[in-house]
């Protein structure tokens, strides 16, 4: 079914506008959606709607409210803080995250992070990377909609972390854990909110490493292989999907 993302949602009323440009142009033009038909709505919070088309004008679509959806989401909450790698990778890992269903991603600024970004790109850059993370929200079928932080300090990041269950640092240096032997404790059952830093190439410095364990996030292996960074945070989300839905 057709997905369209508003704003702000009111089930009272039961009335739902879209007017926003892009997402009009292709529920008119692009898949000629017509009155009398069902789609799909749901907001920021993740609630989600069964709605009728009831008309469709050059500004806008009316639509109304016929039924809440069930909710599609992991029963854990999963944030990614991810070094900014070279070229346009973060785009693609915006969006393979999302479809993954993570709940926040948070692009990383750390030492050895070869992309230096001045106020105004890191403005342009968070804006288009919300674009990203809305169209793979819509694409994957996901209820609750993802958040993208600004570009965030490691330091800064390491003193927000409190809330966090379970914070992981994949790293090729000091004494390391696996992924399953983790999760095989039977403490992970409790795991709700986790927390997963990915390096820059070149990995995490030996100063950031320190500070991460100082503040409880445990080292872990991802095997023999380097793996790229794109690579590393889909391979380290994906691992946790399964075990959390097995």
């Amino acid at each position: 079914m057709n997905r369209f993302f508003v704003e702000k949602i009111n089930p009272i009323d039961k009335q739902v506008i879209l007017d926003d440009p892009e997402q009009l142009h292709h529920f008119k033009d692009v898949l000629r959606i017509k009155a009398g038909e069902l789609v799909a709505v749901f907001d920021r919070l993740g609630n989600e709607y069964l709605a009728q088309v009831v008309e469709v004008d050059p500004n806008c679509a009316k639509l109304t409210i016929k039924e809440k959806r069930p909710i599609n989401n992991l029963n854990i909450e999963i944030t990614v803080a991810c070094a900014i790698p070279k070229k346009v990778k973060m785009d693609d890992i915006i969006d393979k995250l999302t479809q993954l269903g993570v709940a926040c991603i948070i692009p990383l600024q750390t030492e050895r992070v070869v992309v230096k970004l001045d106020k105004q790109k890191k403005l342009q850059r968070h804006q288009r990377w919300e674009k990203i993370a809305l169209s793979a929200v819509k694409q994957s079928q996901r209820s609750k909609f993802v958040v993208v932080r600004p570009v965030t300090d490691f330091k800064e990041l390491i003193t927000e972390t409190k809330d966090f269950d379970l914070k992981l640092i994949p790293t090729l240096e000091t004494e390391r854990k696996t992924l399953k032997s983790i999760f095989n404790q039977t403490i992970s059952s409790g795991f709700k909110k986790i927390l997963i830093l990915i390096g820059p190439e070149g990995d995490f410095t030996p100063q950031e490493i320190s500070l991460a364990k100082r503040a409880g996030f445990i080292p872990v292996t991802l095997g023999s292989q380097v793996l790229r960074v794109d690579t590393a945070a889909i391979a380290v989300v994906s691992f946790i999907k399964l075990n959390a839905e097995d």
